[in-house]
């Protein structure tokens, strides 16, 4: 069997998510901090300035396949991402959250295109709307009340 390099995740967002979502990251993979970098994208920041330093900031990657993560399709982020990509064996997914990037760092070993799906799969996965039931002693106690208001 092959050995496959291990990939390398660059997420990039709006500050302060960039760098929030890698500190997330780490709190679980704390192995993993040289294979995983942040860029914040500041609110004032030209994009040009931008893509220069965030171009500098995925530099810091080694040679490593890349899957580049962003925080919204069409905003300055994904923007600049599509550009850093152009030309590297990387791959842009927009729409990051922290199942997905869970999910990415778990799969680092694996090949960039299957690491990718699988990042795609958690992020979609960990999203659900969660049902909230009441504790069975505060359930009881609604039962008491209605039973005693019907009794008067």
């Amino acid at each position: 069997m092959m050995d496959v390099m291990t990939n390398s995740i660059f997420i990039i967002a709006h500050a302060p998510l960039a760098s929030a979502l890698r500190q997330c990251v780490l709190h679980v993979f704390p192995d993993d901090v040289s294979a995983v970098v942040a860029f914040d994208v500041q609110p004032d920041s030209p994009p040009e300035v931008t893509l220069t330093e965030a171009a500098q900031a995925l530099n810091h990657l080694a040679a490593a396949p890349t899957l580049v993560l962003a925080d919204l399709f069409g905003a300055t982020p994904c923007n600049v991402a599509q550009k850093l990509v152009a030309g590297r064996s990387a791959t842009l997914i927009a729409g990051v959250n922290l199942p997905m990037l869970l999910r990415a760092v778990s799969y680092r070993r694996e090949s960039l295109d299957t690491m990718a799906a699988r990042a795609m799969a958690g992020g979609t996965q960990g999203v659900m709307q969660v049902a909230v039931s009441v504790p069975q002693n505060q359930a009881k106690e609604i039962n008491d009340q209605i039973e005693y208001h019907h009794h008067q």
